[in-house]
């Protein structure tokens, strides 16, 4: 089994320990360090190769947001998972602008740990369920561009932004998993995004949804 080498870089060493301890439960991940800031995750990812980063966003000397623009440009096969414990989208944005492949609440559980991990290091985002759920997604009263999509699309693009899967999308839409497949793909084409994180990201900028 191959094995994901880990930095934690977080200011508050009770919750860094924490961490520590439960991703040390997970057999496919080890932890080789952790950090207090951002200039010190510096020095650290010069001694040590790692797979991921489990980046808090505000710390002193340096922030995750500003770590993380330096790594994403220097170690471009690191991924960096921004770590939160406000549910405020302006975090989200600056974290994804900045190059993070995830975005986790601080009270996140184990499970979601490992799906994190493993989705991160399949080369696709992964953000907080919980997160995405707890915005107030709308669509807006007026709509700067509409790429054309039909009213389906935009149906699976909100339910994309709130988080839902493909499996919980066809559910909820009373249509097949083949369907919404190809409803992903359109969206995909149609946009120029390469996942589910750019479609979120261009719905956000091109006024395709709200978030009250």
């Amino acid at each position: 089994m191959e094995i994901f080498t880990i930095i934690i870089a977080d200011d508050h060493i009770i919750f860094r320990k924490g961490l520590r301890t439960v991703l040390n439960e997970i057999p496919f991940v080890k932890v080789i360090d952790e950090v207090s800031n951002g200039i010190e995750l510096l020095r650290s990812m010069k001694k040590y190769p790692v797979d991921i980063i489990f980046m808090d966003i505000n710390m002193p000397e340096m922030n995750g947001i500003e770590a993380t623009k330096k790594i994403t440009e220097k170690y471009t096969k690191t991924a960096v998972i921004g770590l939160t414990m406000h549910e405020e989208i302006g975090y989200f944005n600056q974290m994804n602008e900045a190059g993070a492949t995830g975005f986790l609440l601080k009270k996140t559980t184990k499970e979601e740990l490992e799906e994190a991990i493993t989705t991160v290091m399949e080369g696709e985002n992964f953000y907080s369920k919980e997160f995405i759920s707890s915005l107030n997604i709308t669509p807006p009263k007026k709509k700067k561009i509409d790429c054309e999509l039909s009213n389906r699309e935009k149906e699976v693009l909100i339910l994309i932004c709130k988080g839902f899967s493909n499996v919980e999308m066809a559910k909820k839409l009373n249509l097949s998993q083949k369907t919404i497949d190809g409803h992903r793909t359109h969206l995909l084409e149609k946009t120029g995004a390469k996942n589910a994180a750019n479609l979120v990201m261009f719905a956000l900028k091109n006024n395709l949804i709200d978030i009250n």
